[in-house]
C-alpha cells in the first residue's frame, strides 16, 4: 500500500509540474525550439496544437483517475436512487445543476457522462449533465460577471440551464438508448459486478489506474484528431471576419455562428476572452453568445470523442436538439439587447 501511494503521490507531483509549466514549455518549443514568428497563423496554430493537446490529456487522465475512484464509492443501486429513480424531469434538472458545479471541458466531462451510462442513469438525464457541465460552470460565469455584469451572468446561466434540462429531456423521450454503443453497456454489467465488492484502499487506487487505461486509451486519438483541426481554425480564422458576419440586422448571423463555433475547440475561460473582443468588434451579444455556446457545449474534439461511446443517429440528434435551443438563446438575446 505504501508503495501504491508513492507511486501517486510521485504521479500528481509530476502532474501538476508540467500542468502548470505547460505555457512555459510551449514558449520555449515555439519560439526557442522551432523559432517561429509570434505573429504567423501557422504559429498561432501550432502553438494552440502544442499546448492544447497535453492540456486536454493531463485534464483527462487526473480526471478519469479521481472519478475511477469515486465510483467506487457508489453501487449502481445507489446511484440509480439518487438520479434514476426519480421522474425523468426531475433527473434532468438534478443532472443540469450537477452540471453546473462541475468545471470540466467537454471532454473532460465525458468520463462522467460514461459513469452515468454504466451505472444505469437515463440517457437523457446523462446528457443534460454532459450539456451543463462544459456550459455552464464557475469559471464561464466569473468571466461573464466580471467583463459584462451581474445581469449578462444570469441570463447566461439560466438559459444554458434551459438548454441542458430541455434539451436532455427530449432526447429521454425519443428513447434512443440503442444508438449507444454495445462495448458501453458491456462495460455496464462488469461494472455492476465489481462495484458491489468491498473495495480497499489499494482496490480503489488501482480502479482509478484502470479507468485511465481504458477511457483515455480509447479516445486519446480522437483527441488528437479534434485538436488538429481546432488548431487549424483558431489559427487561420481571423476575428474581423467573424465580427463581419456576427452583427445584429441579419437574420442568419446566429445560426452560421453556432456553425463556426461548433469545430473551435476551447474552455470557457479560452473562449470568453474571443468573445470580449468579438463584441468590442461589432458584434452583437446574442449572436456572439450563441458561438460561445457552441464553441463550449457542441465541440468537434467533443463530438469526435462521442463517436466512440455513441452511434451517429444520436450524436446527430444531439447536436440538432442542442443547437436548435443554442439558436433561440441567441435569438432571445438579440432581442433583448
Amino acid at each position: 500500500m505504501k508503495k501504491k501511494i508513492g507511486s501517486v503521490t510521485l504521479f500528481f507531483a509530476g502532474w501538476l509540474l508540467l500542468y502548470f509549466n505547460l505555457g512555459y514549455l510551449t514558449d520555449s518549443i515555439v519560439y526557442s525550439i522551432f523559432q517561429l514568428a509570434k505573429d504567423s497563423p501557422l504559429t498561432a496554430a501550432i502553438y494552440f496544437f502544442i499546448y492544447e493537446v497535453p492540456k486536454v490529456l493531463l485534464l483527462l487522465t487526473l480526471i478519469v483517475f479521481v472519478v475511477g475512484i469515486i465510483r467506487t464509492y457508489f453501487s449502481p443501486e445507489r446511484t440509480r436512487k439518487m438520479l434514476g429513480g426519480k421522474r425523468q424531469f426531475t433527473g434532468n434538472v438534478l443532472a443540469a445543476m450537477l452540471g453546473i458545479v462541475t468545471p470540466f471541458c467537454s471532454c473532460s466531462a465525458i468520463p462522467l457522462f460514461l459513469g452515468f451510462i454504466e451505472s444505469g442513469i437515463p440517457l437523457g438525464v446523462t446528457f443534460s449533465f454532459l450539456i451543463s457541465a462544459p456550459m455552464i460552470n464557475e469559471v464561464a460565469l466569473v468571466l461573464l460577471f466580471g467583463l459584462f455584469g451581474w445581469e449578462t451572468a444570469l441570463l447566461y446561466m439560466s438559459t444554458g440551464l434551459i438548454i441542458a434540462i430541455l434539451s436532455g429531456y427530449f432526447i429521454g423521450r425519443l428513447q434512443l438508448e440503442r444508438y449507444v454503443e454495445d462495448w458501453v453497456y458491456t462495460t455496464k454489467a462488469v461494472g455492476i459486478e465489481i462495484m458491489e465488492e468491498h473495495f480497499t484502499p489499494a482496490d480503489r487506487l488501482n480502479a482509478g489506474v484502470e479507468a485511465v487505461k481504458d477511457i483515455v486509451g480509447k479516445v486519446w486519438m480522437y483527441i488528437l484528431i479534434g485538436i488538429a483541426v481546432g488548431a487549424g481554425i483558431h489559427g487561420y480564422v481571423p476575428e474581423n471576419f467573424m465580427a463581419s458576419i456576427m452583427g445584429k440586422s441579419a437574420w442568419w448571423s446566429v445560426p452560421i455562428s453556432v456553425l463556426l463555433g461548433i469545430p473551435m475547440y476551447s474552455n470557457a475561460a479560452g473562449i470568453i476572452p474571443i468573445v470580449q473582443a468579438l463584441l468590442e468588434k461589432g458584434a452583437s451579444l446574442g449572436t456572439v453568445l450563441a458561438f460561445m455556446m457552441s464553441v463550449i457545449g457542441l465541440s468537434l474534439p467533443e463530438l469526435i470523442i462521442l463517436r466512440k461511446v455513441l452511434k451517429l443517429p444520436l450524436i446527430l440528434t444531439f447536436v440538432g436538439v442542442v443547437g436548435t435551443g443554442i439558436i433561440i438563446v441567441g435569438y432571445l438575446f438579440n432581442f433583448i439587447y
